[in-house]
């Protein structure tokens, strides 16, 4: 996902505050543009899915397993799960306070939600150096690493939302009539952490 895709531009801003101000009803172009957005992005991982499962289908049951020498870090897996899962709190709170017209608020929550996103990839980047096997280590070495790579990558694509969420912010250009891209970077967020819970079920689960 780019910058470009994650930051708002302020015309839409002022269209939301045109609306209020007015006192009409409807949801402002740059959420409809997000929700658009994630739609698509259901279907991509849901290819992704069904090839995972399309390939899992072909093996015996015991027999989806890592390529000899490979091993599965559930521990670690579980521990970013749970910092996945705490940003998406952490990132609705700074939406709640920006709702409030606390922009400091939306600073504080936006920048813990960043420094848990960072914390993520830094630990899936741990993890895929002790794995023992790579990409093109078999069937299950690549839909493993593609499905929790492109997860990876829209993870990251959340991170330079959020960076540029907290750099608005630092300018005070959100207030509590005007904070539209920090509701459209929340709900990216949100799609994010749900399709890592699929992800981390998927793989360590029901595999």
């Amino acid at each position: 996902m780019s910058a470009r895709t994650m930051q708002a531009h302020p015309a839409g801003e002022h269209e939301a505050q045109a609306t209020l101000d007015h006192g009409q009803s409807g949801m402002p172009t740059a959420l409809v543009g997000m929700l658009l957005f994630i739609a698509s992005e259901v279907m991509f991982f849901g290819g992704l899915f069904a090839a995972y499962f399309n390939a899992r289908a072909a093996f015996a049951p015991g027999e989806w397993l890592p390529p000899p020498g490979g091993h599965l870090d559930l521990p670690l897996a579980a521990v970013l799960t749970v910092i996945l899962v705490a940003s998406s709190f952490t990132m609705q709170f700074g939406v709640w306070a920006i709702r409030r017209g606390d922009t400091g608020g939306l600073k504080l929550w936006t920048g813990i939600t960043l420094g848990l996103g960072i914390l993520f990839l830094a630990g899936q980047l741990y993890d895929y150096s002790q794995l023992g096997f790579g990409i093109a280590d078999g069937v299950f070495g690549t839909t493993f690493y593609t499905l929790t790579g492109f997860h990876g990558a829209h993870v990251f694509g959340g991170a330079v939302g959020l960076a540029i969420v907290l750099a608005r912010t630092l300018r005070g250009q959100f207030s509590a009539r005007n904070h539209v891209a920090v509701e459209a970077v929340s709900m990216y967020w949100h799609f994010v952490d749900v399709v890592w819970i699929a992800v981390f079920t998927t793989i360590y689960f029901l595999r």
